[in-house]
């Protein structure tokens, strides 16, 4: 079965029907989400509403074209024309601010994480909404509260649609023949499977560029399973620590068994490097596994791959926090309840399940309901990305999340700072100072 559906295929066999198309499920196959008999907030839509949407790019097909769909939907039932565009994963930052600091654009945007707490006074507040969606669906799942309501309130800025994991994923055959079973979770250990990678020609290979996910992500690891973090419980800058130096002397002796050229790569080079097989061990989404099995001249290296959580090393549990897809609605729309109400359809369950389906795991689902979904069951190499969003780890972590922390994610700030220790431009001293510096006059900004 042909996995990318285009666009048109999408439309004429609806939502529900293009998700099982894709994941293979059964058309009569009945739902096993539930959804409690709750009250939905009133949202007279405004007279003659349209609204504009910008989102980042889809890295599975289906999940613009069923996402497509679901808007189309919206529009038959209530008249309101919904654009929405798709832009690339480097872009939906730069142009959330400009949206944010001009006061026109989009409606809404679905940008990345944190970044609703970036333009926290710029939004409107979601909580009526968030509120009767998490009584439906069982609640809201924990990385989904964390990047969807203000610190130290029970207010909602954010709507969180799904949080993609980033685990690794590793030929198999290659690292039993490098003499392991599976990838080690220690740092020493898993060191010296790279060494024995990289000296049978298949390296490993890891964003240090400023990549949103793939690169925000390796630094995040790399930092938290030394037990090292950007803020402390109450909000104070930490960075320049012993764990963070431990980091990042890891990372330095890590560098040099990575394929070279990884201080440029982007979201989508590990992708190209692991699928032309000149890397056997990354950290990627699902995208990647379902592109390789569903195309008859790479199926063998999808037989062959293996997904795992991120190595512990130092930390209680893997330190993975998923890239989340965050919906904010600004307050310059002219039309904020159909703003909402959109939303709202979105992740109700006609719309949702659909969606969440069609992207074969690749988007995990913030509310608890939706964990019963087809997608999970649907091949067992999915099932690890199932609970990503329980993840106790974000963007800002250990402290509150806030426009400071956000600021230091869209800057790059730990990518860069691991990128030059690795390459030699600085000594782990030198650039986890440099790194707090910066972080502290984002802070400095703040109030803080």
């Amino acid at each position: 079965m042909k996995y990318e559906i285009t666009r048109r295929d999408a439309l004429v066999l609806g939502a529900s029907a293009a998700a099982l198309a894709v994941t293979g499920a059964s058309a009569q196959e009945a739902s096993k989400v539930k959804a409690a008999d709750v009250a939905a907030p009133s949202l007279p839509i405004e007279k003659g509403a349209s609204l504009r949407m910008l989102r980042p790019v889809r890295f599975v097909q289906a999940d613009e074209d069923v996402f497509r769909a679901n808007a189309a939907k919206f529009t038959k039932e209530t008249g309101v024309e919904v654009k929405v565009d798709f832009v690339g994963w480097e872009d939906i930052n730069q142009q959330t601010a400009v949206t944010a600091n001009s006061g026109a654009g989009p409606d809404i945007i679905i940008g990345f994480s944190d970044a609703p707490h970036i333009y926290i006074d710029k939004l409107i507040e979601l909580t009526d909404v968030a509120d009767y969606l998490g009584k439906r669906y069982g609640g809201w799942l924990p990385l989904a509260r964390r990047y969807g309501m203000r610190s130290k309130s029970k207010s909602w800025v954010g709507l969180p649609f799904g949080a993609s994991g980033g685990p690794l994923v590793y030929r198999k055959s290659l690292v039993n023949a490098a003499g392991f079973d599976k990838v080690p979770e220690d740092h020493a250990g898993f060191l010296e499977l790279c060494r024995k990678l990289k000296a049978a020609g298949k390296p490993a290979g890891f964003a240090l560029g400023n990549a949103v996910g793939d690169g925000n992500g390796f630094a995040s690891w790399a930092l938290w399973s030394h037990n090292g973090s950007l803020l402390d419980e109450e909000g104070n800058v930490v960075i320049n620590s012993k764990e963070t130096i431990a980091a990042l002397n890891w990372v330095k002796q890590l560098y040099p068994t990575f394929i070279a050229g990884t201080t440029s790569w982007n979201d989508v080079s590990n992708n190209r490097a692991y699928s032309s097989q000149e890397i056997s061990l990354t950290a990627n989404g699902v995208s990647l596994y379902f592109s390789l099995k569903n195309d008859p001249a790479t199926k063998a290296i999808a037989e062959d791959s293996e997904h795992q959580f991120l190595i512990k090393g130092l930390a209680p549990t893997s330190p993975m926090a998923g890239l989340t897809l965050n919906a904010m609605v600004f307050k310059h729309s002219q039309y904020p309840n159909a703003a909402k109400a959109f939303l709202q359809y979105m992740l109700e369950k006609d719309q949702y399940e659909p969606w969440l389906n069609a992207n074969s795991g690749y988007w995990s689902q913030p509310l608890a309901a939706f964990a019963e979904a087809t997608v999970w069951s649907s091949d067992p190499k999915v099932a690890i990305f199932k609970d990503t969003m329980r993840s106790p780890y974000y963007n800002g972590y250990k402290g509150p999340i806030s426009t400071a922390t956000g600021a230091v994610s869209a800057d790059y700030v730990l990518i860069q700072m691991f990128a030059s220790v690795a390459t030699g431009a600085a000594t782990p001293e030198a650039a986890a100072a440099e790194a707090e510096q910066r972080c502290k006059r984002y802070f400095r900004r703040q109030g803080r």
